[in-house]
């Protein structure tokens, strides 16, 4: 079953990113705690928005987005930060049904356009996306400053 998270439900998805970090071959850059999610999905001005999905053992995959604005298209979008389903689930249709659910969201709500990145080595990320009709924009490449660059930027 897909559904919005819950604030009991932030432990598991904090333990799903920091799953999520591992599997993404970074786990030390992962910093995330029970504390700073709860307040990002549920303080008094939430930023960011969740869906988990549920099994019998449990919260078993979670999609953790944010909305998107597209200037030359005047409406909202999501941007799709984290989508991750435990090995042992996978197969089941959770993270399919997960972003099914956001592409319902944007439907819903005459958003312009789900999008997410993925790492270029995730095959089996790659081959799920494309199987759901999703393109890559090829032509675009993403930027990051953060860190002591952000820092030295800022100044």
């Amino acid at each position: 079953m897909i559904r919005r998270a819950h604030p009991a439900d932030v432990p598991a998805m904090v333990e799903l990113v920091h799953e999520l970090a591992d599997y993404e071959r970074a786990p030390d850059e992962c910093v995330l705690t029970t504390e700073q999610l709860h307040t990002a999905l549920f303080g008094q001005a939430p930023a960011l928005f969740g869906h988990v999905a549920d099994s019998a053992a449990g919260v078993a995959g979670l999609a953790l987005w944010f909305r998107n604005f597209s200037t030359w298209e005047g409406v909202h979008g999501i941007y799709l930060e984290d989508l991750y389903v435990r090995p042992q689930q996978r197969g089941a249709g959770l993270g399919g049904a997960l972003l099914r659910e956001l592409a319902q969201e944007c439907v819903r709500h005459g958003y312009a356009r789900l999008e997410w990145s993925v790492l270029n080595w995730n095959r089996p990320a790659i081959d799920f996306y494309e199987a759901a009709g999703a393109v890559a924009l090829d032509e675009w490449t993403g930027y990051r400053l953060s860190g002591p660059a952000l820092t030295a930027f800022a100044a």
